[in-house]
Order: structure tokens, then C-alpha cells, then sequence
């Protein structure tokens, strides 16, 4: 019998020579799978749970057993793991094996194939439960990934076939879990023990990495302002962010994955990441928002392009009311006349009724209710300063509803031509360009500069740039006219 082929499944009481001569910390391990009602450690639940724990090499007493998870399972999941609700109808809830199951991640280091997503389920679990359990993770997959780096699958199927591992009931936790001390096996008798124990160890000191991610790539990140991107598999975008501390914002999004559904999705579909350094936060602010309306990431929800965004379009001189209007189509010398910025009518609407009823302005003139010639509903309940009956003049109401769409007016362009945010950073200038709120680009050069310059402001208004733009002039950052 070769030595690549003297470990099966693992059996109560069997040494594993190779998992032996593993030194403290790696000299106790827990071997774990679980199955459960979905991906999202925080909605979803374990239908069953198997455990191996392996002592010095010795196998320990292997547990299993089936949960109930107090929901219904998906179709999707039954035909995946072949774990039905009649199956798990009477089996007993998490809860009441907490103590049994805590006991053997006791001094042991939680081993699994993509270990954060097994190892938010048993936390989260445990958090029902009303326990606080500190679970130390090892994970096969980024092993895998740091042995066999000209491999490109590291899932468990592949890993079975290349290592001709023994294979269980695939999809179900008992047979899944058989699986890893072989292969944890077999990655040291291929690869020799010191290999082995250094990418362990690097496991130990990065327990955040995601496990599709090579770790040494967290470590290139610099801690200065700029943008981050998140690709997955063949490529696809997942995420843009920014930060004035990259390093530290880009190791945030995987420290918080077990306690937030979307951090933990991100983190498991993450295969590499890029940055942009800027020369400071508004230039990382315009990069995020220019990135994420032009490339769509899968994650990303605020900062997408907005078609159609309304605004409530009135001149204070005209005894015309209120007009909805594209704020893309105002003019830059019509924004002062604009007031709010709404995603639909109906939200425009709402609005504007709870301003004529904090105001009492009259609901028949906003074009709110209808009719003509007799007093509106609101002015019969004492809410209408009664416009509509004669008994308040045009000009009294117009001044009430200036005051009222003051507060929600956007700006004026206060500048002749086009200006600069300037920003710099240890000698990296730039040069943030707008024209009549319109985010021209950023100008690290004078050739830059004169190029964006001579580029126009056809473009129309974007209101997350028109507000960047407002909230850096507001906040005290330096602008210096360029024309």
C-alpha cells in the first residue's frame, strides 16, 4: 500500500501518521461540515452538522447528526444535499447540542473546506443559542490555493479527483467532512511538512483572508486614500469602495463577514482585488462614483447611474406653481430653482404634501387636489391658509411657499468659468475640475488640465457629483478658479 493511499475514512481510534507529526497549535484539530438552508449565516440555518476531532493524529469519536432549522428547506437545497423537512422533522434544534458540540471545538482549531462560511453558520448558531463561542479556523480551500498554485480549482470535487482522496456521501455533512483529514494528509506527505506548517501558520496570523484570495495580496494594500475594486471568478466586478485608509478598509469588509449577509457574500466570491491611489477623500469620493455608474458592479447599489431623478422646478416670480421636472435636463442657471431631488413622482409628491400641510399652502394651487372655485379639503380642517377661497393673497401664499422650498434649493454655480479642488498628498497633486456643478475629471498635469478643459460640460448633471462637488466647497477645500 503506497502512502498516498493509506488513508481512507477516517475511523474512531485510527492514527493518521502524517496529521502526527503536527506540532501545537495543529496537533488538535475538529474536521467540520454543515449543511444548512442557504448561504447567509445570519437568515439561514444548519439542517446537519459532522464533526471529526483529531487528537495527535488519533481520531477521535466522530459526531453527526441532523437539525432542525425551524424553517422550511428550499427546493434548491433538498435536490442539492438530499436533506428534505420529513428528514429533519423531529430532529432536535441546535440549541439543545450547543454544549455538546462547544465541547469539541474545545482546544481544537475548526478545520473546513471554506472554512469562514462553515464557521459563520456554528457562530451565528451558537449566538441563537445565547452563547459566544471563539472558533480558530483553518481553511482547506486557501491551503489548496498556496500548495498548488498552478492549479485554478480548489473546490472539493476537484481536490477529491486530484488527490484521489475517498469520497463519501457528497453534499451531506458526514461525507464531506470524511474527506478533509485525507486531505490534509495528503497535502503534507506531497509537500512535506514544513511547507505544510508555514502556510498554516500564515493561516493562523491572516484569519480574515477570504479563502478564494491569495493572502499576500492583503498585504500589498497601502494605507493611504484611494478606491478598491473586488473581482470574482473569470474577472466579474463585485465591488468598488473607497476609503482614505485603504488597507485598513479592504481588511474590514472580510473581519465583518460572519455578521453582516452581504460582507460574507462578498468575501466568499472574492478571487483578487485592485486599487487606485488618489492624493486624498474627494478625489477617492469622485473615483467610487465615476467607477461605479460606468462599470455596475454586482455589490454596489448606491452611487449606480440615476436616469430620471425629478426635482420641483419653480420660479418665485411667476404665479405659476410647482413643475416636476428631469433634473438632467435643468439648465446650470435654472438649479437655483430647483428643490429636492426624487427618485419618482409619487415620493416628489409626498413631499411637496408634507410641506403644504407643515406651511398650510394650499393643496388646489400645488396641483395636489383638484378643482377650482371652492375651498379645498384641507382648508375646510383648518390646514390651508385659504388661497383658494380669496382669503389669503397670492403674494402672503407665494412668500409662505418660498420659505417652505428654500431649505430643499440647490445651488447656483457661484463661479465665472471652471474650478479646481485641489488636493496633494505626499507630492501627488490633483486637480478635481467642474464647470456649472458638471465633474469635468481629475488633472494630475497641466497637459491634463488643459485637456479637460477644452473637453466641454455637454455631459448632463450628475447629482451625486453635484453633491460631492457641494459638500467639499462647503467643508473648506481649496478651489482655485481655472478660466
Amino acid at each position: 500500500m503506497t502512502a498516498e493511499s493509506s488513508v481512507g475514512q477516517p475511523i474512531a481510534g485510527q492514527r493518521i501518521e502524517a496529521l502526527a507529526s503536527l506540532p501545537a497549535p495543529f496537533d488538535r484539530l475538529a474536521f467540520v461540515d454543515v449543511e444548512t438552508t442557504g448561504t447567509r449565516p445570519t437568515r439561514d440555518q444548519i439542517t446537519e452538522v459532522a464533526i471529526i476531532p483529531v487528537d495527535n493524529g488519533v481520531v477521535g469519536e466522530p459526531f453527526q447528526t441532523l437539525l432542525d432549522p425551524g424553517v422550511v428547506i428550499p427546493p434548491t437545497i433538498t435536490r442539492l444535499t438530499g436533506i428534505s423537512d420529513d428528514m429533519v422533522a423531529g430532529a432536535p434544534v441546535f440549541a439543545h447540542l450547543a454544549d455538546q458540540v462547544r465541547e469539541l471545538f474545545d482546544g481544537r482549531l475548526l478545520v473546513a473546506h471554506n472554512a469562514r462560511f462553515d464557521a459563520g453558520f456554528l457562530r451565528n448558531a451558537f449566538r441563537g443559542a445565547g452563547q459566544v463561542v471563539t472558533l480558530r479556523e483553518l481553511c482547506t480551500v486557501k491551503l489548496s490555493r498556496r500548495l498548488d498554485r498552478g492549479e485554478r480549482r480548489h473546490n472539493l470535487d476537484s481536490l477529491v479527483a486530484r488527490h484521489a482522496l475517498p469520497v463519501g456521501d457528497r453534499h451531506r455533512a458526514m461525507g464531506d467532512c470524511q474527506t478533509l483529514p485525507a486531505l490534509l494528509s495528503r497535502f503534507v506527505e506531497r509537500h512535506g511538512l514544513e511547507v505544510v506548517l508555514d502556510a498554516l501558520d500564515g493561516q493562523i496570523k491572516r484569519a480574515s483572508t477570504p479563502p478564494n484570495l491569495d493572502p499576500s495580496r492583503l498585504d500589498e494594500v497601502p494605507a493611504v486614500p484611494g478606491v478598491y475594486r473586488f473581482f470574482g471568478e473569470e474577472g466579474a466586478l463585485l465591488y468598488v469602495g473607497k476609503s482614505v485608509n485603504l488597507r485598513s478598509r479592504v481588511r474590514s469588509h472580510f473581519a465583518d463577514d460572519h455578521r453582516n449577509d452581504r460582507e460574507m457574500r462578498i468575501a466568499q466570491q472574492t478571487h483578487q482585488i485592485d486599487w487606485i491611489e488618489t492624493a486624498g477623500e474627494i478625489g477617492a469620493l469622485l473615483t467610487e462614483a465615476r467607477l461605479v455608474k460606468r462599470e455596475q458592479p454586482i455589490f454596489n447599489r448606491r452611487l449606480r447611474a440615476q436616469r430620471g431623478l425629478l426635482a420641483w422646478y419653480w420660479d418665485d416670480e411667476s404665479a405659476q406653481p410647482p413643475a416636476l421636472t428631469r433634473v438632467d435636463e435643468l439648465a446650470s442657471s435654472e438649479l437655483g430653482r430647483a428643490h429636492g431631488v426624487f427618485r419618482s413622482r409619487m415620493k416628489a409628491s409626498e413631499r411637496l404634501r408634507e410641506l403644504a400641510k407643515e406651511h398650510r399652502l394650499c393643496p388646489q394651487y400645488l396641483g395636489l387636489e383638484n378643482g377650482t372655485g371652492r375651498a379645498c379639503f384641507a382648508h375646510q380642517i383648518g390646514q390651508c391658509g385659504g388661497l383658494c377661497v380669496g382669503r389669503e393673497s397670492e403674494i402672503a401664499h407665494r412668500l409662505r411657499l418660498k420659505k417652505a422650498l428654500g431649505p430643499l434649493a440647490l445651488e447656483t454655480w457661484p463661479y465665472p468659468g471652471a474650478i479646481a479642488i485641489w488636493e496633494a498628498r505626499d507630492g501627488r497633486e490633483e486637480r478635481h475640475l467642474f464647470r456649472h456643478w458638471r465633474y469635468l475629471g481629475t488633472a494630475r498635469s497641466e497637459g491634463d488640465l488643459a485637456e479637460l478643459l477644452e473637453g466641454g460640460d455637454e455631459s448632463p448633471l450628475d447629482i451625486d457629483m453635484y453633491r460631492l462637488a457641494v459638500d467639499a466647497i462647503r467643508g473648506g477645500a481649496v478651489v482655485e478658479p481655472v478660466e
